[in-house]
C-alpha cells in the first residue's frame, strides 16, 4: 500500500459520523427517566416505564415506541438494518 492509498483510507470524523446514515439504526432499550437526556423535547412520562428507541447511525432519534417489535417495525418501514446496544 502506498502512502497516498494510506492517507486515502483514513475518514474523517464527520464521515465517519454519517457513515450508514440512511441505511443502519441501532435500537435501545430506555427507562423513562433516561429520556430527558436523550430526548429532551419528548414529554415526561412516569418513571419506570421501558421504552425503546430507534436510532439513526449519527445519533438522530428515528422514533420512540413502547415495544421492541413496534421500533423493529419503524425500522422495517424505513427500509433501515437494524442493530441493538447493549
Amino acid at each position: 500500500m502506498t502512502e497516498d492509498h494510506a492517507a486515502r483510507a483514513v475518514m474523517e470524523t464527520t464521515e465517519f459520523a454519517h457513515l450508514g446514515e440512511g441505511q443502519v439504526a441501532y435500537l435501545r432499550e430506555l427507562k423513562s427517566e433516561e429520556l430527558p437526556g436523550l430526548f429532551p423535547n419528548v414529554p415526561r412520562i412516569a418513571p419506570g416505564v421501558t421504552i425503546w428507541a430507534l436510532i439513526n447511525a449519527s445519533g438522530a432519534p428515528i422514533l420512540l415506541a413502547d415495544s421492541r417489535d413496534v421500533a423493529v417495525a419503524g425500522a422495517l418501514e424505513n427500509e433501515l438494518t437494524t442493530v441493538s446496544v447493549h
